[in-house]
């Protein structure tokens, strides 16, 4: 079952319109865009995903709701392209939630899960031809150390690289728990007590095969110019790497271009472009109630 993290607090500060325009970036089991589509009486909703499993289970569930809703069968890259065709040039609300949803992780075949036996996959779009199975046989040490360090921000990326080169020599590594298995025992034992050691090599791996930072930070320019004036942008991140990107983007977007501070008259174009509005982190009701929430970070910008 997926609960929807921070679900309240992104739907209120969508400030949602009857007749308004809103973009779901990350549709999967539908738990906010129901939540949206039950606020639109004139509106439109579309919804972006790429997992043809979650589309079919989401569209059951909005039907329910009401058929002001469009669900686009893409990577939330093309948001910009996908509306253009559509006719659609502004919105009056974006929302990102970056969380790999719990029925992907739950779901053992899909190659998420360290603590479950599957192929190693771990691919959102199951079209693409990069899996976790070709970054762990054919990726060199070089790239495996860099990818463990700067996307799982892994302190023993180098040791967990070494093994994994090794291993491979003799046989290609196939599944999940093997590949769990030669990374607990590549790390000290202290370290394995403190957290599974497999989590952040896992995340590496996921943000790798998926292209996860790089479609990220271009979804975020683009949705920043899509957004009407008073328009909001809600993105909901699970790691600091993507809340970096987005806080990061935030404030350059919020604040005047240093060269030209202080003018008496400042050109449009380097005038910001949005205000922050707030950051929020799940109640404690939330973190008892749904452990996946512990690290979600919900931030909240206006279109000026």
């Amino acid at each position: 079952m997926h609960v929807s993290v921070l679900l309240n607090e992104s739907i209120e500060n969508l400030n949602i319109k009857e007749d308004g325009i809103y973009v779901d970036c990350t549709l999967g089991y539908a738990g906010h865009s129901k939540e949206i589509l039950k606020r639109i009486k004139e509106g439109k909703l579309f919804a972006f995903d790429q997992d043809g499993e979650a589309i079919k289970y989401s569209k059951k569930i909005l039907d329910q709701t009401n058929g002001n809703y469009e669900i686009i069968n893409s990577n939330f890259a093309f948001i910009k392209t996908e509306l253009n065709k559509r006719g659609i040039n502004k919105v009056d609300g974006i929302l990102f939630d970056l969380g790999v949803s719990s029925v992907q992780l739950d779901s053992a075949e899909r190659g998420f899960s360290y603590h479950k036996d599957a192929k190693l996959d771990m691919r959102m779009d199951l079209n693409s031809p990069l899996s976790a199975y070709e970054v762990v046989n054919n990726y060199s040490y070089e790239e495996l150390t860099k990818i463990f360090y700067e996307y799982g921000e892994e302190k023993y990326s180098k040791q967990i690289a070494k093994a994994i080169v090794k291993e491979r020599e003799s046989k290609k590594i196939e599944t999940t728990l093997e590949l769990a298995e030669i990374i607990k025992k590549s790390v000290p034992e202290k370290y394995r007590r403190n957290s599974h050691p497999a989590r952040k090599v896992f995340q590496a791996i996921r943000i790798e095969v998926n292209k996860e930072l790089e479609v990220f930070e271009k979804a975020l320019n683009d949705s920043i110019d899509l957004l009407n004036s008073g328009g909001r942008i809600c993105v909901i991140t699970f790691h600091s790497l993507e809340d970096r990107i987005c806080k990061l983007k935030f404030k350059k977007e919020s604040e005047i271009n240093s060269f030209y501070k202080g003018l008496p008259e400042i050109p449009s174009e380097y005038k910001p472009k949005i205000k922050l509005i707030k950051k929020i982190k799940p109640s404690m009701d939330e973190l008892e109630n749904n452990n996946r929430s512990r690290s979600a970070i919900l931030r909240v910008a206006e279109k000026l």
